[in-house]
């Protein structure tokens, strides 16, 4: 077995190097601690396997030499070669201890001072490494690809315009060619399975890499890449480390690329950052360098292959099965709707819920960012924002949109998100023939959503005095739903608000659903209970003269919740 040796200040460490993979860095990660403000988090890698050791710098800052030469490249350690990482000195050797300790005498008057690493730490990180043989597998497949570079060039081929199919055929072929040889030759550890190796590589090429099994995964909500060694994950509501890496900074720019190209977008240090999303509409957000300082970022806003019905939202314990057959009202009264909470807490989801309940009669005219609601109806206009192009021009704005949707006869205007000046114009929709709309905006509480929508009113540029902005409020939203994200992660209707008018400066509310917290269960999640306040809105003596039959029951606090689900009715139906 092989042995490493560390001299640092004098102080020697021997210890045996099993085969897998040893990062090498000040970071509490790897399994060689250099405590040093001259070594980087991950400094170097070294590989070990079947007797043989390589290493090679992962971009430190300050670099790593091999008998005195700078590294640039992975090289095979010999007997005698010499590592410097900052001021320390490593040895891979098969020789026994006392050898080792001999020739590590040689080199101590080489070694400048520095703080030794103890052993005891080295131990226990060796330890509570996760699993060594990622790493091992990282090392081959980073081989495996460059090899598959220098066959295939696949910027060169997309550009020909080779089928998409064929270029993915080629890919598979070329990568099984590879990974045969390397098998042939002995060179793959017999710790990695082949085919898992040919398909890691094969998404890494052509797909999203890593991610791909993170997108197939329906466990998984939200993915969070900071960089390329650390990937998040949102399940349950809750955030954890994915067990999966990129390889550089410049895998995970080739998937950002690789998500924004066949949308006309770009990303680069000019536009450093853009919206985008995948073909099923999950949501996609990426910033680079020089803005994101731990390298490009990028977050994925996964959404259910399923949509989600009311009943659903009623099993998740989202809402009641009273709040739901009121929303389902709202929107055939044609009442204007605001969906609010803060980011994650599922505007978009009951968005799209609540879109389900227009009735398929009518025409619906959808405006985003980046297109993210899927309408089930069949008379469905949708209209995505597009930014600026590499002259600065040519942007085109939500706001823009919303202008050009009221010249399309909509009987109903959908706006993803309200977060400028295209409140106003969404506010004189709904005042002028476009009831029924409904749209989303960031707040914490519904009362929070008046200013947000002042606020962004005065974002259009318009001189407006705030009475008559209020009195645009006032008399065009009906409803504001709040939904939030609680502390264990869950994701609940905490509130249903009418808006009842306007009272001198004060745009008045009231209550007619809310989320009372009682405690928390046993395993930590909230208890508690979505009940109604005992208001009932102000148009429900109305309801009888439209043709519909309501329960009052439905607003009664007191009333037995098995006798409070009542179906709502219309005439005979």
């Amino acid at each position: 077995m092989l042995r490493l040796t560390t001299l640092v200040n004098g102080a020697r460490e021997i210890r045996p190097l099993e085969d897998g993979a040893w990062f090498i860095g000040r970071g509490p990660q790897c399994r060689i601690r250099l405590d040093f403000p001259d070594v980087s988090e991950r400094h170097a890698l070294l590989t070990v396997s079947r007797n043989t050791a390589t290493i090679k710098d992962l971009r430190s800052a300050n670099g790593t030499y091999v008998n005195g030469e700078p590294l640039t490249d992975e090289v095979q350690l010999g007997g005698g070669d010499v590592v410097q990482i900052g001021e320390s000195l490593l040895r891979v050797s098969d020789a026994d201890e006392e050898e080792c300790a001999a020739a590590d005498a040689d080199e101590g008057g080489e070694t400048a001072a520095a703080e030794a690493v103890p052993t005891a730490e080295s131990e226990e990180t060796a330890v509570y490494t996760p699993d060594p043989l990622r790493e091992l597998r990282r090392s081959v497949q980073e081989q495996i690809q460059r090899e598959l570079l220098k066959r295939l060039d696949m910027k060169r081929l997309t550009l020909s315009g080779v089928d998409q199919a064929e270029l993915e055929a080629k890919a598979r072929e070329t990568i099984s060619q590879i990974v045969n040889e390397v098998l042939a030759n002995g060179r793959l550890p017999a710790e990695i399975d082949p085919g898992r190796l040919e398909e890691d590589i094969f998404n890494e090429a052509m797909r999203l890499g890593p991610l791909e099994e993170l997108l197939a995964d329906d466990t998984v909500s939200e993915i969070m890449v900071n960089g390329p060694e650390k990937v998040y994950v949102e399940r349950h509501g809750k955030l954890q480390l994915a067990d999966c890496q990129f390889m550089d900074d410049a895998s995970v720019m080739s998937v950002i690329e690789r998500i924004v190209a066949p949308l006309g977008r770009r990303i680069d240090e000019s536009q450093p950052y853009v919206d985008a999303r995948l073909p099923d509409g999950s949501r996609v957000n990426a910033i680079v360098p020089p803005l994101a300082l731990t390298g490009p970022t990028l977050t994925i806003r996964k959404f259910s292959k399923k949509s989600l019905t009311a009943e659903d939202f009623v099993r998740f314990g989202t809402w009641t099965p009273n709040a739901a057959e009121f929303m389902k009202l709202c929107v055939h009264l044609r009442k204007n709707i605001v969906v609010a909470g803060g980011t994650g807490s599922g505007k978009t989801t009951l968005l799209n819920l609540l879109s389900g309940f227009i009735p398929s009669d009518e025409r619906i005219v959808t405006i985003e960012d980046a297109a993210e609601l899927r309408l089930q109806q069949p008379h469905v206009v949708r209209l995505e924002a597009r930014p600026p192009n590499i002259e600065g021009k040519g942007a085109v704005t939500i706001r823009d949109l919303v202008k050009n949707s009221l010249r399309m006869r909509p009987d109903r205007i959908i706006v993803g998100e309200c977060r400028g000046g295209e409140a106003l114009d969404m506010l004189q929709a709904m005042n002028t023939g476009h009831d029924g709309s409904l749209t989303t905006v960031h707040a914490n509480s519904p009362h929070d959503v008046v200013s947000r929508l002042e606020t962004m009113v005065l974002m259009s540029g318009l001189e407006l005095p705030s009475r008559a902005i209020r009195e645009q409020i006032a008399s065009a939203v009906d409803i504001i739903i709040h939904e939030s994200r609680l502390s264990d992660g869950s994701r609940k209707v905490v509130a249903i608000s009418e808006v009842t008018g306007l009272e001198g400066e004060r745009i008045v509310m009231q209550d007619l659903f809310v989320f009372e917290q009682t405690g928390l269960t046993e395993d930590g999640r909230i208890a508690g209970a979505f009940k109604p306040t005992g208001a009932m809105p102000t148009w429900f003596d109305q309801l009888a003269g439209l043709g519909w039959r309501v329960d009052p029951r439905m607003f009664d606090p007191e009333a037995d919740v098995h006798a409070q689900i009542q179906r709502i009715r219309r005439g005979g139906r």
